[in-house]
């Protein structure tokens, strides 16, 4: 059984624009469901701590059509989550930055997220990342300088899926950050894409890539856990 940190957006209000936006409810409940399925536990956390924004977008009928992620969400499965600053980070095995585009405001250059993902990272534990959830990983240094993603392959949301009335609101383009530190693949002829950068480090593209980046996740621990107890026993 290992931990595994889901790290959300607390969210984002552009009141001039009319633009709201948070954590995308696909690419937390989908993974999530995965994890636990394998019998890993999930622990939540945000920049802010409390019940973080989810975009409502992604609560919609156009992209929760079944009305799934909408039933999990009113269920309060996600109204509890740990300031990132208070996170202990060395008792999890895997930290699993989930997308939206919130992720693009107030995760991609937070210190303290920075700080976690690294002793994930350095005590041997996975980086994961799904949709604009790569964006902190583009900016965190690992201790000795070098960046997380430096020539690694990833994956992460393409320019030609961004909404173009939203395009113009935000931070930057992930597309294009990503590959100026990393070999970036979208792979458009498949319906979902996940790519390990390294034994540490995965990458989702959109959310329809959720579910098979939570089950890659899932079973990638189960068979670390398994190796754990082989080597044990000998």
């Amino acid at each position: 059984m290992a931990k595994v940190l889901a790290v959300l957006s607390s969210g984002y209000a552009d009141e001039k624009n009319n633009y709201v936006t948070g954590w995308w409810a696909e690419e937390l409940f989908a993974p999530a469901l995965e994890l636990e399925k394998e019998g890993h536990i999930v622990g939540l956390a945000s920049i802010d701590g409390g019940k973080p924004i989810v975009d409502p977008v992604s609560l919609s009928k156009d992209y929760d059509p079944t009305g799934i992620y909408k039933k999990q969400y009113d269920s309060g499965m996600a109204d509890k989550t740990t300031p990132i600053v208070d996170v202990k980070a060395s008792e999890y095995d895997a930290i699993m930055i989930v997308g939206g585009h919130g992720a693009m405001f107030d995760l991609a250059h937070n210190e303290d997220l920075h700080a976690v993902i690294n002793i994930v990272y350095e005590t041997g534990g996975i980086v994961s990342a799904v949709c604009h959830g790569p964006a902190p990983l583009v900016y965190t240094k690992t201790k000795e300088g070098h960046g997380l993603l430096d020539g690694l392959k990833v994956t992460g949301y393409p320019n030609d899926s961004e909404p173009k009335e939203v395009m113009d609101l935000l931070p930057f383009s992930l597309e294009d950050e990503l590959k100026k530190v990393a070999d970036y693949h979208e792979e458009k002829d498949q319906d979902a894409y996940v790519v390990w950068g390294s034994k540490q480090i995965l990458t989702g593209r959109d959310p329809q890539s959720s579910q098979l980046f939570g089950r890659e996740l899932a079973q990638k621990l189960s068979q670390r856990e398994l190796q754990t107890e082989e080597n044990f026993q000998d």
